[in-house]
This record gives C-alpha cells, structure tokens and sequence, in this order.
C-alpha cells in the first residue's frame, strides 16, 4: 500500500512537471518561429538597402540568429527571477570584439535586438507593426539614397600650364571642392570632392582632351559631402 502510494506521488509529481515544461516549451518555440520570420524581414531589408563596399552575407545572417537569440532570452528573464539575474551576471562579462565599420550596421542590430526584445516581453502585435514600418521606411531612404547624386574624389595630375583650364572645368562641376593640391616638379596633383549623379560621370573624358594633363581619375568618396 506504501508502495503504491509513493508511485502514485511521483507519477503525479512527474506529470505536474512535464506540464509545466510543456507550458513554456510551447510559447517559446512560438516566439522564436515568430522571431525567425521578422529575423528574415529584417535581412531581407539590410540586403535591399545595402550600399556599402563590400556586402557580408555573414553579419547579416547574423542579425536572424541575433532577433531569435535575444527573444528567447528575454522569456527565461521573464519567467524565472534567478535565471534572469544569472543571465545579467554572465552577459556582463562577455566583450564583442568584432569592429563595426559602416554605423547602419550597428543600427540593424540595435533593431534584431529591440524585436527580440519585444517578442520576449510578449508585445507581438507591436513587433511585428514596428518591423514593417521600419523596414519600409529604410526602403524608401534606400531608394532615395540611390536617386540623389553621390560622393566622388577626382583625382587629376597635369602640367602647370594646365591650371587655368582645370580651374575652368572645375567650377563647372556641381559641388566641387579642392581638397588637396600637391605640386612637384614633374607637375601637379589635384583632389577635389563633387557630388554627381552615376550617370553623369563622362565628363571625366573631357579633362584628357585639355593639352597638358596627364590622367584624371575618379573615385567613389565612402564619406559625405556636405551639401
């Protein structure tokens, strides 16, 4: 009789278990399924508005894993108050290492990071408003962006006799600074900023045309020009 009374106790001691762990098994895997499809939003997003030099499929694979990683962190937080403050205890040592080189990158992960966030914390509806309307707001900066005239160096190298032509030629460029002039004796090098449109680049030609410069080079300036 003692033994089944001690069998029944831990059958029901383990089913009371199993439904407790099935209880937040099943919300988690939710919110992490959730998480996964605004993860792919928000590369999708970051691969469309790139305009960068060298694009990295891994840093934004990165920003998924990132959006995931973050929503189930935020759900053990939430559920268990010792978990939460053993969580708080091993993030405060970890160091990212890993230089950011362009600031809207850093951007993107501010945003996988407030979404996972906010999907932990259980403000879907939000997150998933929040993501759309960010996503295509960024769009439209994007395509604005690619519109508009963009930042080149021009880079010339010619003879002294040349300078009153340059300077000509120059003034005519839309936005155009000198930014450096070096002059050596085997003749002079200018760079000037200027703000173009990729289509309007063929002026460039016409500077070899002038008697008295050597090259005219022109390169994309990863910098902003200020209007």
């Amino acid at each position: 009789m003692e033994s089944t009374s001690y069998f029944s106790t831990l059958r029901a001691a383990f089913l009371q278990l199993f439904d407790f762990q099935t209880n937040q098994v099943v919300p988690l895997i939710g919110s992490v399924l959730v998480a996964f499809v605004l993860g792919m939003f928000i590369y999708l997003i970051y691969r469309l508005s790139f305009s960068g030099v060298v694009y990295s499929k891994t840093f934004n694979m990165s920003l998924v894993m990132l959006t995931m990683v973050s929503t189930m962190v935020i759900l053990f937080m939430s559920n268990n108050l010792k978990l939460s403050l053993g969580m708080v205890g091993a993030l405060s040592i970890v160091r990212f290492r890993t230089a950011i080189k362009d600031p809207i990158d850093t951007v993107f992960m501010f945003w996988a990071i407030g979404v996972g966030i906010a999907l932990g914390a259980g403000f879907v509806f939000a997150a998933v408003v929040g993501t759309i309307l960010i996503g295509v707001l960024m769009l439209l900066l994007a395509s604005s962006k690619r519109k508009a005239s963009l930042p080149y160096l021009l880079i010339l190298h010619y003879e002294e006799r040349a300078s009153k032509a340059v300077k000509s030629m120059i003034a005519q460029i839309p936005y155009a600074r000198v930014k450096s002039k070096t002059v050596q004796r085997e003749g002079i090098e200018l760079a000037v900023e200027l703000r173009v449109k990729s289509s309007e680049t063929g002026f460039v030609d016409k500077f070899l045309r002038v008697d008295g410069i050597y090259d005219a080079t022109l390169i994309a300036h990863q910098g902003d020009l200020i209007s």
